[in-house]
């Protein structure tokens, strides 16, 4: 559509809005329950800035000639349809601005923000209004305060009820279960609720029928707090225009509507609070997990890149203990050669040659099997584990890496440890990690005599097992020991300052805790434990990978 017929179709729906709302004409001015014209214009004015405001001008001059039907003089209505027009295009563009008003409104301060604006607006247009009509004689002083306070709830309660609408209606989206039949049924429900309370607000005579109004704000919360600014703004239209046309049906003087104005504009702030509220929360609480999301994205990263930076320095030693067993299946199979080639072949000779030789293959195999799921290792993949096993699958991928700086490494693991319940590599990773750390530690001190030694006993509560990994390297510098399981935190240059806090995340998730249990040198010692099958008290859950 272009943006003349834009225009026009703006236009003649505000005009149309105000001749469905207008009930009373006092002083040639239109007095009514709310402006809904208004609230849709005051909308394009935050969107699409002060340009809408023209079209706000023509259509209070149309409206005044066509639905009001006015004997003003042609200046007057002309400054009247200049003073709305301009002075809420400069509130809109003033709450757009400087307040920062975000026309999604999906904080609380937004939501006050606009209602403030448009009491604001709605107190300088009735002001400027009235000092017009003043200027030609026509307005007596004693007017200005009967004409002046409907006027001033009915612009303030368009704005507040239609222009969220107007505005949140490029954000609409398909609610959870919006076709089911318990949605149909509930949506049913709140307009029935609103529809009776609505009949007994204007069946009641004086006070009793205001003081039942406060009914419809049971539809209008509930729908608030399950749908936020959308259920909100929807309940509140309903109200509005069910309330403006039983009022109408009904004949009720402008004295008395007036009465219900201002319990209506009490109704709509409550409403659009309480809806900004929910969708104030329901936006945190989804940028809460987008950011816990994140953040587990992140440490599986880390993890992984944790992995590469450890394959990668234990790969030459890993080479060397590769090309032992495939040196000797070489020479095997040679052996056999030879053999066969004999006058007499010595079948069981070469029969144990070519069994010790698939052997030798196997074991270079099953390391590059085991450091190939230790790097590439993706989704976690929890299971029972023999804490024995997993201990020497994961020294044997380190092992090589030690033995070639001449540095020794013990395991003393206790007869009969309970089995737990984890990911293999995560927990193989945690003692990758502390030997490695160990490892750096004793070749930056250059101790001629390197000893590391990983131990695994039951935990002390008999429902964990705990593993510790001691070396006789120079300790750790005194300070803030906590501080040493925070992510970006190493005293090597070409550290990344990753590894104990991968450690600390994986021993986390799978519900143990992590500790320095010594800094001493020559007994530098960090202990960890996981809980034991069936204590585990984060089942399943191994988030870090």
């Amino acid at each position: 559509m272009s943006a003349v017929l834009q225009t026009v179709a703006l236009l003649a729906l505000y005009v149309a809005l105000e001749w469905l709302s207008f009930l009373h004409e006092h002083n040639e001015l239109p007095v009514t329950p709310w402006n809904p014209g208004l609230g849709v214009l005051f909308a394009m004015i935050v969107l699409r800035g002060w340009p809408m405001g023209l079209v706000l001008f023509a259509g209070v001059v149309l409206a005044q000639s066509i639905v009001v039907r006015s004997e003003l003089p042609l200046t007057a209505t002309v400054a009247m349809g200049a003073a709305v027009a301009a002075t809420y295009s400069g509130v809109a563009m003033l709450a757009r601005g400087k307040l920062q008003l975000g026309p999604e409104l999906l904080r609380t301060r937004d939501v006050l923000i606009l209602v403030m604006a448009g009491v604001a607006g709605a107190v300088a247009v009735s002001l400027q209004l009235g000092l017009v009509l003043l200027s030609i004689r026509h307005f007596q002083l004693n007017d200005i305060a009967s004409t002046s306070v409907p006027l001033i709830l009915g612009d303030a309660i368009g704005i507040a009820v239609v222009t969220p609408l107007v505005l949140r209606a490029g954000h609409y989206r398909v609610l959870p279960g919006s076709l089911s039949a318990a949605f149909g049924l509930e949506v049913s429900g709140l307009c029935a609720a609103i529809a009776l309370a609505l009949l007994l607000v204007v069946q009641s005579p004086g006070l009793p029928g205001q003081g039942i109004f406060y009914l419809l704000f049971v539809p209008v919360v509930i729908a608030a707090v399950r749908y936020g600014m959308d259920g909100a703004c929807a309940a509140l239209a309903l109200t509005q225009l069910g309330l403006v046309t039983l009022l109408h049906w009904y004949g009720f003087e402008l004295s008395r509507f007036t009465d219900y104005q201002v319990l209506m504009l009490v109704l709509t702030v409550t409403g659009l609070v309480v809806g900004g509220l929910v969708s104030e929360r329901t936006a945190s609480a989804r940028e809460a997990e987008a950011a816990r999301q994140m953040l587990h994205n992140l440490e599986t990263q880390s993890a992984r890149r944790e992995r590469l930076n450890l394959a990668s320095g234990m790969a030459a030693a890993l080479a060397h203990e590769i090309n032992q067993p495939m040196t000797a299946a070489r020479a095997l199979a040679r052996s056999v050669q030879e053999l066969m080639r004999a006058p007499v072949a010595d079948a069981p000779r070469i029969e144990r040659n070519l069994a010790s030789m698939v052997n030798q293959i196997d074991h270079a195999s099953e390391v590059v099997k085991r450091m190939r799921e230790f790097v590439r290792r993706g989704e976690p993949h929890v299971s029972t584990l023999d804490i024995q096993q997993v201990l020497g699958e994961a020294l044997s991928l380190v092992e090589p890496l030690v033995r070639s700086r001449r540095i020794r490494i013990e395991v003393e693991a206790a007869a009969g440890l309970p089995p737990i319940f984890g990911d293999r590599v995560q927990v193989q990773q945690v003692v990758i990690n502390l030997v490695k750390n160990a490892f750096d530690s004793i070749c930056e001190s250059a101790i001629s005599e390197g000893r590391i030694v990983v131990s695994a006993r039951a935990g002390e509560d008999g429902h964990s097992v705990e593993i510790a990994v001691r070396d006789n390297g120079p300790g750790v510098a005194a300070g803030p020991f906590a501080a040493l399981f925070e992510p970006l935190n190493t005293s090597r240059d070409e550290g990344l300052g990753l590894g104990l806090s991968i450690c600390k995340s994986i021993v986390q998730a799978h519900g143990g805790k992590i500790w320095l249990s010594s800094s001493e040198p020559g007994r530098t010692e960090f202990r960890f434990t996981l809980p034991a099958q069936g204590h585990s008290i984060s089942k399943g859950a191994v988030p870090a990978r």
